[in-house]
């Protein structure tokens, strides 16, 4: 009665979410009550489940989520995001402008959401697509993937940080281990994309310049670098650095600091932790302080409002915050009603009878993440939605599954990336800002969401041999 009951719950989910007007926030709410009662809890125990759930779930995530919104906002603000990719572009050259872009979302989607760091690159792809004359399938595609890969495998992203909590693994594991997985899944992105763009070329963007908005001197720079272009010759340092000083950006060091800060931060405390062992005395207090989520987020937005904007004043600084708070209402709201969902599935004990069941078939136990992610995926279009619900699913799955939880978290986070089409909004962000027809984006972006996680996903199985 359990499992039918979870059956019947999630169809429900997934019905209201897809097919009804209704957000995922009471959706989730209504699937954990109907899950709890349909399992044969009481009235009274099943709202008690799902009340602690959502409250253990933002116990730990929920100031996480809110300070991660807020540093996202002021980077886009300030153009923090934007400098980072030009200094990477300074510093690699123009002929890898494809890596260059792919690097940019890769370290830029680690604390910006994929669909804003998308918009706010994807001027620079369509720059750098008309200076280097390649397809905008190579250089969009490249940067859309760039930034999808650590928005679903690197906390502090909500999705992956939401399945962190759940299954209680610790941050800066997590975000070790969801590097060093998406380096190869961007070794293959490039390569992929790399052969997309020559089977499209015809996707060149053409100049589009608002010469009211620079001054003479600026102007002069970007015609110097129009005629170069024309002519194919190659770009020079000095090129770039003209091309910075046409806007107004904060400095690299600012720019870099405020993502590298909170990151550097986290995986101290995890080493000091984890490969030293020290558990007790100063050095453990002040990297357990130092190091934890909330406060490392906390000194980064400390230098984003103070540092990385000193044009700013308090008014923009306050509109900012609240417009970031906005949207993390949102996330936390669906991130805590993941977590009742997952506490209602707990206390009916259904997790452990799923266990049993997919153990009873002889199959893989790496594979129920697997799939679970691609099946909650596909009919919803949000991943970060997937990878909620399908963390407060496997949660109580994990110890009768005897699975690495942080397999378990990678392999969930993974497959929730795929596919990405029409009923994916960063479907419609990466199509309309790159230029393409939709049938064009159905052939590359979406194949490429399709091959990524495959790729992954044999990584992943080859790992669950040895760990």
């Amino acid at each position: 009665m359990e499992v039918l009951a979870l059956v019947i719950g999630i169809a429900l989910l997934i019905f209201l979410v897809v097919r009804t007007k209704i957000q995922a926030f009471p959706a989730l709410i209504l699937s954990a009550i109907t899950i709890g009662l349909l399992s044969g809890l009481n009235p009274i125990t099943t709202i008690s489940a799902v009340t602690s759930g959502f409250g253990n779930t933002l116990t730990s995530i929920g100031i996480v989520i809110g300070f991660g919104c807020i540093m996202g906002q002021l980077l886009e603000r300030s153009g923090g995001a934007k400098r980072m990719a030009l200094t990477i572009l300074k510093w690699v050259g123009v002929q890898h402008a494809d890596i260059v872009l792919g690097l940019s979302g890769f370290l830029v989607s680690i604390p910006v959401f994929c669909d804003s760091g998308f918009v706010i690159l994807s001027q620079l792809a369509k720059e750098l697509a008309r200076i280097t004359r390649k397809s905008m399938v190579l250089m969009g595609g490249i940067l859309g993937m760039g930034l999808y890969i650590t928005h679903f495998l690197v906390p502090p992203t909500p999705g992956p940080l939401a399945v962190a909590g759940f299954f209680n693994i610790d941050l800066g594991l997590f975000i070790f281990w969801g590097l060093v997985l998406s380096i190869p899944l961007f070794a293959v992105a490039v390569l992929l994309f790399r052969y997309l763009g020559k089977k499209y070329p015809e996707f060149i963007p053409e100049q589009e310049i608002d010469r009211s908005q620079y001054s003479d001197e600026q102007l002069q720079v970007l015609d110097r670098i129009t005629e170069k272009t024309k002519n194919e010759i190659a770009l020079t340092s000095e090129d770039f650095e003209g091309l910075m000083s046409t806007e107004k950006l904060p400095s690299a060091f600012l720019s870099f600091a405020t993502i590298l800060v909170p990151l550097g931060l986290i995986f101290f405390n995890t080493f000091v932790t984890n490969v030293l062992g020290i558990t007790e005395g100063t050095l453990a207090q002040v990297s357990g302080l130092l190091g934890s989520p909330v406060v490392a987020l906390f000194i980064s937005v400390l230098i984003a409002i103070y540092l990385l904007d000193s044009t700013m004043d308090r008014e923009t600084a306050l509109k900012e915050t609240e417009a970031a708070l906005g949207s993390a209402g949102l996330i936390v709201f669906v991130t805590g009603a993941g977590g009742a969902l997952g506490g209602v599935i707990s206390a009916a004990g259904t997790g452990v009878i799923l266990a049993e069941a997919i153990l009873g078939m002889n199959l893989p136990v790496i594979f129920v993440p697997l799939l679970v992610g691609t099946l909650l995926h596909i009919p919803q279009g949000s991943g970060t939605a997937a990878m909620v619900t399908g963390g407060s699913i496997l949660a109580p799955m994990l110890g009768t599954l005897g699975l690495n939880p942080v397999l378990a978290g990678l392999a969930l986070c993974l497959t929730t990336m795929c596919p990405s089409y029409m009923n994916d909004s960063y479907f419609w962000v990466v199509t309309r800002f790159s230029g393409f027809d939709v049938k064009t984006s159905l052939k590359t972006w979406s194949v490429a969401t399709v091959v990524i996680p495959l790729v992954g996903s044999v990584l992943l199985i080859l790992a669950s041999l040895f760990l």
